[in-house]
């Protein structure tokens, strides 16, 4: 795919992995779609970047949590640039929820966010791609989906977490067959690229001394990623997993 002039919709794109791939498709030339909940700071400072390199963009805000704020952010994206060819599904909350202290308000939110919005935002955007209508309407598409190592994984203190990443990685497998040819449909699964809030800096090193490749990632693996399975043609279904090689220990 080439990125030039497409229009990219990126959530949670004001902050933390969202932001940095925002701004790497910004880089590759797409007018982008920068969405944002809370981090209005954030957003509108990379509409400004955006801009004074001469790129185009526009930032949307929408509550996921919202059921109707799905397809209602696709709407309003298309209305202003006319089109959309990308959705990356950034936006996501990751709490620290120990077994036996999981309240439902916590378990409802964490789904709503982190796996129920991905899959409306992606059948609003399939819609959006020509997905269902006359076949002179479809645009070659693709969406990304940001799912987590701790969807291989099993972390006690993020259980939750993990099964709603888990569901991101069926997702991305099951959307793949239903939207191709045209639509298509992968995941990027990080590691340790920005650690979760109240990790101390003595479990930080131990991630990166128990990693094959002896580091901490960086938000720019996680948008190197993204870039490469918007240009890989003949993928679809797959989910990249890039952790340093934890999962391979």
């Amino acid at each position: 795919m080439d990125l030039t002039g497409k229009v990219a919709l990126v959530t949670g794109a004001g902050r933390r992995v969202g932001r940095t791939i925002a701004e790497a498709l910004a880089r590759e030339g797409t007018r982008t779609a920068i969405h944002f909940n809370e981090a209005r700071t954030g957003a509108d400072e990379l509409c400004a970047e955006i801009r004074a390199r001469g790129g185009d963009a526009e930032v949307f805000q929408a509550n996921l949590l919202a059921v109707e704020a799905s397809s209602r952010l696709v709407d309003d994206v298309v209305r202003h640039f006319g089109a959309l060819d990308v959705l990356v599904n950034s936006a996501a909350v990751m709490l620290r929820t120990p077994f036996g202290e999981v309240t439902p308000e916590e378990w409802d939110s964490m789904f709503a966010l982190n796996l129920r919005a991905p899959f409306f935002l992606s059948q609003a955007a399939a819609r959006a791609m020509g997905w269902g209508g006359p076949e002179q309407r479809q645009r070659d598409g693709a969406i990304i989906n940001i799912a987590d190592l701790a969807a291989y994984e099993s972390w006690i203190g993020y259980v939750p977490h993990g099964i709603s990443k888990a569901g991101i990685v069926r997702m991305t497998k099951s959307l793949a067959k239903v939207l191709g040819p045209r639509i298509r449909v992968n995941a990027v699964a990080p590691g340790a690229v920005l650690l979760p809030e109240g990790f101390s800096e003595a479990e930080a090193a131990h991630l990166a001394e128990t990693a094959p490749l002896r580091r901490l990632g960086d938000p720019s693996d996680v948008s190197e990623a993204v870039l490469y399975l918007l240009r890989a043609e003949f993928v679809t279904g797959e989910t990249l997993i890039v952790d340093g090689g934890r999962h391979a220990r």
